[in-house]
């Protein structure tokens, strides 16, 4: 039996593998309402043989978002609008389905990515004012205003409303994003919060909105449905957040109930040095994983099955996260089960694509 295509569970989501698709923003969205691409899209990745799809960051306030497009969850309307397309998804598909809430923070207001992505400003026909742990830019994005503690527990109230509205849509998994820079990261890391009170200077301040946001929600939602985080288990800067921090904040997070810790890295300052190859994030997650018993995704150029099952084989992470990869093959757990001599399940108007000699590779 290969290990990528082994079930397991998270918390209390059964899963038939261990291919989970990442969140993707699509910037396509309008009000933060999800269009027919995302209806497409989720669909497709849906029928993939993923065990796993989450739903692109969703804001949890119209300013939370990256760009004017980015979707929403910060009203009902946009939660009927997910439910429908959940209920659709779910006539054809088996996938379990997740959704990431976040909100952006200093990294917000800024241009569509294949427009060039450049911040806006309040001024600009589609910008607003940022907001960030302090008022530190992001490179050469307009400054941010520091929240105050009332802003802050505002904040707090609405990624827990995210959260219940996620779970009225119907999502099996809601996933915190606490990775690449947005808000929750810019608390974390000492590179952008300068904060002289309760939520500055040490770890256990860093790191105190995060675990309040996780606490209010994980008490406020269903037991059945899996509540994790996404971290960047380093900024790859000199005096930024670092491994050693991402172990103790899983440690604290696994204390709490957490379901899972999914591992990227970066993305908070332009000064970071990624040493990217293949595999380049996995020795984070393995590091983060000995310290754990909550399973780990990892995440980052694992192209190929042979190196999928390789990282589950060896202990270095229980999931594998396969983000622009499938993108670009959108049936990569076909190929995976077949080179790794497997069968998959897919919906039965495909059942006939199966190549004669792999007649078995479909269940």
């Amino acid at each position: 039996m290969s290990f990528l295509f082994s079930p397991t569970s998270i918390g209390q989501v059964s899963l038939e593998n261990r291919i989970i698709v990442p969140p993707m923003c699509q910037y396509s969205a309008i009000d933060g309402m999800p269009s027919a691409w995302h209806n497409a899209h989720y669909m497709n990745l849906a029928l993939s043989g993923a065990a796993l799809v989450i739903v692109e960051a969703s804001a949890i306030t119209p300013n939370g978002r990256i760009t004017y497009q980015d979707l929403g969850l910060w009203n009902d309307e946009q939660a009927n609008a997910l439910k429908k397309m959940l209920e659709g998804i779910r006539q054809f598909a088996n996938a379990r389905l997740g959704i990431q809430i976040a909100h952006a923070g200093r990294k917000a207001s800024t241009d569509l990515p294949w427009l060039g992505g450049k911040s806006l400003s309040k001024q600009d026909e589609y910008g607003w004012e940022t907001v960030s742990s302090s008022n530190l830019p992001f490179g050469n994005n307009y400054p941010p205003r520091e929240l105050s503690k009332d802003e802050i527990e505002d904040t707090l109230q609405q990624f827990v409303d995210t959260a219940k509205r996620a779970e009225y849509a119907g999502f099996d998994v809601i996933e915190i994003h606490a990775a690449h820079g947005y808000l929750l990261h810019q608390f974390l890391s000492p590179l952008s919060n300068k904060r002289q009170d309760e939520y500055g200077g040490n770890f256990e301040n860093r790191s105190r909105f995060l675990i309040e946001v996780f606490r209010a929600i994980r008490a406020e939602i269903n037991p059945n449905i899996a509540v994790g985080v996404r971290i960047s288990a380093t900024d790859w800067v000199d005096g930024g957040w670092n491994l050693p921090e991402s172990i103790e904040l899983t440690e604290l997070l696994e204390e709490l109930g957490c379901d899972y810790i999914h591992v990227s890295s970066g993305g908070l300052s332009e000064q970071q040095q990624i040493p990217i190859s293949p595999n380049y994030q996995v020795p984070l997650a393995q590091a983060i994983h000995e310290h754990t018993h909550m399973p780990v995704i990892a995440v980052g150029l694992i192209t190929e099955p042979e190196q999928a099952e390789a990282i589950i084989a060896t202990g270095q992470a229980d999931f594998i996260a396969i983000g622009r990869g499938m993108l670009f093959d959108p049936r990569w757990p076909w190929r995976a089960a077949a080179q790794l001599s497997q069968s998959i399940k897919v919906a039965p108007q495909y059942l006939r694509s199966a190549p004669h000699q792999l007649k078995n590779l479909f269940k």
